[in-house]
Formats: C-alpha cells, sequence, structure tokens
C-alpha cells in the first residue's frame, strides 16, 4: 500500500481541500458562535458545496449523492476533516445513518427519511449510549420496546444523542425480546423526534463546547410496528455494521485535524523567535516535528489499511479497534505539540487549538472507550495463537 493519494482522486480531494480551507475554516468564528449568523453561514456554504458538485460525496449516486467508491471517499474525507463543519458543509454528516437505511430500510422508510437525508433536508440522531449502565457493554442497555397491537411502546433513558435536538427522527437501540441471548436482543426501532413521550432533557456541553449532545426521556412513547428498522433482534448486527466504517471516517477526519495542527506548530516555530533565533532552530522543538512527524505517518498507514481491509469485504476487526485507540492518542499528541509551541496563544481562542484539542479528547471515549478496543484487539491476536496458529503482518 501506498501513502499517496491515487491520481484519479486528486482532482476531487484538492477541490475539497480548497473548500475546507478557503471557506470552511475562515467561516468558523461566525459558526461557533451559533445563532442566526451561524445557521445563515452553514446554509451558504452547503448551497454552494451543491453547485460545486461537493456535496454528499461519500453517499451512494443512486441516492443522489456522489458516488465515490469507499476507498476514494476515504481519501477525500482526511482533508474534509480539517474542520468539525466539513461534514456538514458538504452533507456527509449523514452518510453513516444513510448507509444505514440504504441497506436495512423499508420503502416507506426510504421515502420518508432516507431521500431527504441524503438532500440534506432533514438530520438524523442515534440513540445507544445511556446514563445509568457502562454503554461499553452494550447487553446492559435497559432501554426497552414492547409490541402493543401495531405500535411499539418505548420506554428507557439515552444520553449523548448527537444532534437530536435539529433532528427529525432518532435510530433507538433497545430491548424487544426479553428471553433471547444478549446479542439477540435488541433491534433498532425509527422515532420521529415530535413524538408524545419523546422529551431532551438537556443538551450536554463536552469539555466546555455545545455539540448538541442530548439526554433524551422515553416515556410510552408509540410508533407504527412498521417504525422498526431491518429485523427484530438485529440491532447489534446493524450497529456493528453502522460503527464499523463510521470509525474509519472517524480516524480519517483525525488525520485531517492533525495535519492543520501540524501545519500550525511548523509555521509558528518559523515565525517566532526567543533567545535570538527562530524556535525552528531549537532541537527541543524540532522533536515535537519528528514525533508528531511519525504519529501522524504511522497513524495514517494504520488507517489506509483498514480502510482497505473493509473494502475488501472483511470485518477488520483488529485493524479497526487498533487504529480507533492509535488514531486518538496520535490527534491528543499533536495538537498537544503544537499548543506547546504556541505557548500562551495556544491557550486561547486566537488559534483552533484550544477547540480542536477538547474534541480530541472525547476521541478516546466515543464510538468505544480505548480500553474496550485494546483488550479486543489482544484477545483476537492472542486468540490466533491459542487455536495454533500466528498473527502474521502483511496477511490476514
Amino acid at each position: 500500500m501506498s501513502f499517496a493519494v491515487p491520481d484519479h482522486v486528486r482532482p476531487v480531494r484538492d477541490a475539497v481541500h480548497a473548500f475546507m480551507t478557503e471557506r470552511v475554516e475562515p467561516a468558523e468564528p461566525v459558526l461557533h458562535a451559533g445563532g442566526p449568523a451561524a445557521a445563515q453561514a452553514l446554509d451558504t456554504l452547503r448551497a454552494e458545496a451543491k453547485k460545486e458538485g461537493l456535496w454528499a460525496l461519500g453517499h451512494p449516486r443512486e441516492l443522489g449523492g456522489g458516488g465515490l467508491p469507499f476507498l476514494d471517499y476515504v481519501y477525500v474525507n482526511e482533508v474534509q476533516g480539517r474542520s468539525e463543519y466539513g461534514q456538514l458543509a458538504l452533507g456527509t454528516f449523514t452518510l453513516q445513518d444513510s448507509l444505514m437505511l440504504h441497506e436495512h430500510a423499508s420503502p416507506e422508510q426510504r421515502e420518508r427519511y432516507l431521500e431527504p437525508l441524503v438532500r440534506g433536508d432533514i438530520w438524523p440522531s442515534f440513540a445507544m449510549t445511556e446514563p445509568a449502565v457502562s454503554s461499553s457493554d452494550p447487553t446492559q442497555l435497559v432501554t426497552s420496546a414492547v409490541l402493543d397491537g401495531d405500535e411499539w411502546v418505548i420506554n428507557g433513558h439515552k444520553w449523548f444523542t448527537t444532534g437530536a435536538s435539529r433532528a427529525a427522527y432518532t435510530t433507538v437501540m433497545c430491548r424487544t425480546e426479553q428471553d433471547a441471548p444478549p446479542h439477540l436482543a435488541f433491534s433498532m426501532i425509527l422515532v420521529p423526534t415530535d413524538t408524545p413521550g419523546y422529551t431532551i432533557v438537556r443538551e450536554t456541553p463536552v469539555l466546555g463546547l455545545d455539540g448538541a449532545h442530548c439526554e433524551v426521556r422515553y416515556d410510552d412513547v408509540r410508533v407504527p410496528a412498521g417504525n422498526l428498522l431491518g429485523p427484530r433482534g438485529q440491532g447489534f448486527v446493524i450497529a456493528q455494521k453502522r460503527l464499523g466504517p463510521g470509525r474509519i471516517f472517524h480516524c480519517m477526519r483525525w488525520l485531517g485535524q492533525a495535519q492543520r495542527a501540524f501545519d500550525l506548530m511548523c509555521r509558528r516555530m518559523h515565525e517566532r523567535t526567543a533567545f535570538g533565533e527562530p524556535l525552528a532552530a531549537k532541537q527541543l522543538m524540532r522533536q515535537h516535528v519528528f514525533d508528531s512527524y511519525a504519529e501522524i505517518q504511522a497513524a495514517r498507514l494504520l488507517t489506509l489499511d483498514a480502510a482497505e481491509a473493509i473494502d475488501a469485504g472483511s470485518q477488520a476487526r483488529v485493524e479497526i479497534g487498533a487504529i480507533k485507540v492509535v488514531g486518538a492518542r496520535m490527534l491528543h499528541n499533536v495538537i498537544d505539540r503544537a499548543i506547546q509551541v504556541y505557548g500562551a496563544a495556544g491557550l486561547t481562542p486566537d488559534t483552533p487549538l484550544d477547540r480542536m484539542y477538547r474534541h480530541a479528547r472525547a476521541g478516546r471515549i466515543y464510538d468505544g472507550p480505548d480500553e474496550v478496543h485494546i483488550d479486543a484487539v489482544g484477545r483476537r491476536v492472542l486468540g490466533a495463537y491459542a487455536a495454533g496458529g500466528t498473527w502474521t503482518f502483511g496477511l490476514r
């Protein structure tokens, strides 16, 4: 595998990079502030992306998206990740939900939710995590749904349902099978957010950032039986198909964030002088460059390897688990070094680094904490030896 971006991907990747650096990143102060001005700025960016053929590039063409193959989109996602608003401006924040609906939705569900999702007319949300249980073991989830005639009745308590405050619906993972084995006891149900009994308790700030991570109560929420997504008892299967590629998308966007922090750090070292010479002349400063370069390159190769495995049809659980941990650590470390080079200025909103740093810390928790992935990777590798085999690097 080569690190190089394939020639056929370069034009669209370059176009996305230009869109990000020339339009999205300069709009960040307005977007951070929120309110009507932020909404208008985002609407303008979305309209420009559609006009220039950059909208929903990773969505299948038959759904109205750009139809980029998975591996091609991975390279584009890398530069889209430079800003937290890249997904919103370019219409790819719905990709995981769109692919999930594309595979499992009924014709009625596709018409009501899938087509508007890809157009960007509605927002999705996904409810799995619960405050009362350790969601790193999702078999403990207690939100339940009982079939009463031709309706599901849902009761429970979720949080970190990102985007619920603006979403048209939430895909809720809930227990529907009381006597089934744990991994066959849960189903996915689509719940419109205006359904009686669906109550947003609060938007939970994360390290001081308001990211619309909502706490939601479900009190006798009734939806039609036809709102079941996929077969009963297949919630874990659907969730795994959603989360696997999603983790790769996270890791590629982290590479975009790391590139941006790396650029800021290196430029600062040439611009800033201390004790009569630029920071770039200081050996300890150069170590920050070396360590960051090595971590970014290593994480990028691991990420591309995992993406290649998924594209070849593998579940790639070892590869995905490894890069989820390595990528999140890499991002935190690179941003941390950039802040160190900036000194006091790096702690202020004068650069993007303070906000990027807080987002980076959350990466070690969402979509599974580091400890869960580390344990799973170790268990699977050791399992190969327990079965009399080996784990040979370079072979799957």
